[in-house]
């Protein structure tokens, strides 16, 4: 008859193969990560920038893989955290992570792109390790400012190329064409079969191809506590010409058009 450390282990294999290495009653889901203890590496490195306490505040986790972000939000006393994935595989496993903790946290299967349909605000959202395996990554930016960023956003992606972000002028003549050549310049590297062995790997922008499409989605960075993680609060709506949201109602039509 097996233990209660040799069923959760034999769980974790049958949900396997994990992305997300969380302890599970000294169990680990994912030992053997190509990361190291990922993603709680990455997590210590940027963990003071979101409040010890959150006591009353509602979370949302927009592709929250295995859970692990969702739990440690909840270990902080969220009172709700809901955690989105469009991979139904994930989310199993992200269930059992919570249920094995005893923590209590709500899963949907839902992507980026819906996140209208939840009608509501969260006090923090999250969006880590997710934008750069979008196709089209600012219109998530755009759904994410007009429809569920409350207050805090914390968004982290893979970024490749130059490190370094300058101001740049909010305007160039036609003729200007340095500009473009400069390493620093917002860009984002379109991966057109895949990259690290995964087809999901779309857009890769450098540090100041973040930083740019943050702010022309209308958030304003306040931190940058770790290379690849911006924590924002949603600013000024962005200029209207050119952002992309879900159908506006339609005017009626003159008559004779």
């Amino acid at each position: 008859m097996m233990n209660r450390r040799e069923e959760i282990r034999a769980a974790i294999e049958a949900l396997g193969p994990w992305f997300h290495n969380i302890d599970l009653c000294g169990v680990p889901t994912a030992p053997e990560h190509f990361l190291g203890d990922y993603p709680a590496v990455k997590w210590r490195r940027f963990a003071a920038a979101i409040p010890a306490d959150l006591s009353g505040k509602s979370v949302l986790d927009i592709g929250c893989n295995g859970g692990f972000y969702a739990i440690e939000m909840k270990r902080r006393g969220a009172e709700r955290v809901l955690g989105l994935d469009v991979d139904p595989d994930y989310l199993r496993q992200a269930r059992f992570a919570a249920d094995t903790l005893g923590l209590d946290i709500e899963f949907r299967e839902l992507s980026v792109y819906d996140v209208a349909r939840l009608g509501k605000r969260f006090d923090i959202v999250l969006f880590l390790g997710v934008l750069y395996h979008l196709r089209h990554p600012l219109l998530a930016l755009d759904l994410i400012r007009e429809h569920v960023a409350g207050d805090l956003f914390v968004c982290q992606s893979l970024q490749r190329g130059d490190p370094g972000e300058s101001v740049l002028a909010e305007d160039y003549s036609f003729w200007e064409t340095e500009i473009f050549e400069r390493p620093d310049f917002p860009r984002l590297h379109f991966i057109e079969h895949r990259y690290a062995g995964d087809n999901t790997n779309w857009w890769i922008p450098n540090r100041s191809g973040t930083a740019a499409m943050l702010r022309s989605a209308g958030f304003v960075i306040e931190a940058n506590p770790e290379e690849e993680v911006f924590v924002c609060r949603p600013g000024p709506p962005p200029s209207g010409f050119g952002a992309v949201y879900p159908a506006r109602p339609q005017h009626k039509a003159r008559e004779g058009a």
